[in-house]
């Protein structure tokens, strides 16, 4: 019979669905910007650095 502890279950989570966690985390990142009717506000936050507060 063997026993497993805590850690090691936790170590196996970890392994295995922390993983996907962190990979689907990493994905939603990355295609949030893509978003479909986004490209006006990712234009103006893109270019906010260069506006000067005098500009419209």
């Amino acid at each position: 019979m063997s026993t497993h502890s805590t850690y090691d279950w936790l170590r196996h989570m970890a392994d295995s669905w922390g993983l996907l966690a962190m990979l689907l985390v990493f994905v939603v990142l990355v295609a949030w910007p893509f978003r479909p009717g986004q490209r006006a506000k990712n234009d103006h936050a893109a270019n906010m650095i260069f506006k000067d507060e005098n500009d419209g």
